[in-house]
């Protein structure tokens, strides 16, 4: 069965159709640029690994095209670069992502050898080797960066047992206990047509679409196990906070709260709120935090789209001296919004702000196929681009103040920064 769904912002139609075998297929013809992306989406990521060997979807996203059944890393890498085309893989907390670009007559070369890896990586030893001390060394740099400091103490501190609590990335201890044999096991265990979104958008036809992706993985059979289902700790909201001394010349002050999933009915408020809030130079941190009163180095908050509880997180870079002040106005401005409403010209200039970024983010051929496989993997569905739209412009003021008032009472704190000031912020 095919659905189709017209896209409004790129004029292009969206069809989805499902093989024998269970990939899900969408497709967008868009005939402008002679160019096909496709985005391969597995439903498992960084939430799917045992806590013992985290990060290691992230260590298969690196390995997992250095190397396949016949191919070593430097073919596979000049098979792609002597056609001009990019081939890369990817992972997040939700789900694995390999991406494909190419001109349309060199389409079926490039899927073909994509498939190839997808289905039969090799993970050479020492490739596998130097990806992991690679890691390492990304991890141990990280320990000198305030923000990325800031951000682990506060995803651990609120997601205690649960996967979002680890970094995608792992920690050293993890990384070096995960071997060759743990990557093949996660691969047959999720690499699977029945777990597989296909998301293809560029100047190829629905038909010329279906037909390259059954001659790749058509033959590709669904193993006898059934998936695993995931059985996530429940999350328990704890506020507390936790601070880090750190000789730096920058304080990191952090404000964390448990937000909602993406099938939440409170995700397209919070959303909002979070644009209003820290997205950009005319946002309400931004404004007064760091234009009126000279505090912030950077001031942002982010609330990104997940499939468990998301964090809605704000924070601010500010000289040491300044700590506790930061602190004070980070608060102030959050609590606001749980007891006063935004103003109608507020509220409706936040949701231009977020269409027209979200308009702006779908002119590529890359983006069309990345947001709509992105929304299938998720378990949205293609008709959730008109949705989001819709979502946000229905939000009112009064709908924004009691989902502040949900969510956004009682802080996480994540504090980094020259030891004196840190810990004066928390005694004033």
């Amino acid at each position: 069965m095919t659905q189709t769904v017209n896209n409004s912002l790129s004029n292009a139609s969206i069809h989805r159709t499902v093989l024998n075998n269970g990939i899900v297929v969408l497709v967008a013809e868009n005939p402008v640029a002679d160019i096909v992306a496709t985005r391969m989406f597995i439903r498992a990521g960084s939430c799917s690994e045992p806590r013992e060997k985290a990060g290691l979807a992230h260590l298969l996203a690196t390995v997992i095209t250095k190397g396949c059944d016949g191919l070593s890393s430097l073919e596979i890498a000049e098979e792609v670069e002597s056609v001009g085309a990019s081939l890369s893989a990817d992972t997040s907390t939700d789900y694995f992502l390999m991406s494909l670009k190419t001109v349309t007559a060199d389409f079926p070369h490039i899927l073909g050898l994509a498939g190839r890896i997808l289905r039969s990586p090799t993970f050479p030893t020492t490739q596998v080797e130097l990806e992991r001390r690679l890691i390492i060394n990304h991890i141990r740099s990280q320990t000198e960066q305030p923000f990325a400091l800031a951000m682990e103490q506060m995803r651990r501190v609120m997601y205690q047992n649960h996967p979002y609590a680890m970094s995608i990335l792992g920690d050293e201890s993890t990384v070096n206990s995960i071997t060759q044999a743990d990557l093949i096991q996660y691969h047959q265990t999720y690499f699977r047509p029945d777990n597989l979104v296909i998301s293809i958008a560029g100047r190829i036809t629905l038909d010329e679409a279906v037909a390259l992706i059954e001659s790749v993985f058509g033959d590709w059979q669904v193993p006898n196990q059934t998936l695993p289902k995931l059985n996530l700790p429940q999350i328990r909201l704890q506020p507390q906070h936790q601070l880090q001394p750190l000789q730096t010349q920058q304080s990191i002050v952090m404000l964390g709260y448990l937000g909602a999933s993406v099938s939440s009915p409170d995700y397209a408020a919070l959303k909002l709120l979070c644009t209003y809030l820290g997205n950009g130079l005319s946002s309400r941190l931004f404004v007064e935090l760091r234009e009126k009163r000279g505090l912030a180095y950077e001031v942002s908050a982010f609330y990104p789209t997940k499939l468990h509880p998301a964090s809605f997180v704000v924070y601010m870079g500010t000289a040491p001296e300044n700590t506790t002040i930061a602190l004070e106005g980070l608060r102030t401005e959050v609590e606001l919004l749980c007891h006063t409403e935004i103003t109608e010209t507020n509220l409706q200039a936040a949701k231009n702000k977020i269409l027209g970024q979200y308009a702006l983010g779908k002119q590529t051929n890359g983006q069309i196929a990345q947001i709509y496989g992105w929304y299938e993997t998720l378990g949205l569905g293609i008709d959730f681009d008109s949705q989001f739209q819709e979502l946000i412009a229905a939000v009112s003021s009064q709908d924004a103040l009691m989902v502040a008032s949900r969510y956004l009472q009682e802080p996480y704190l994540s504090l980094v920064g020259q030891e004196e000031a840190i810990n004066r912020a928390i005694l004033e």
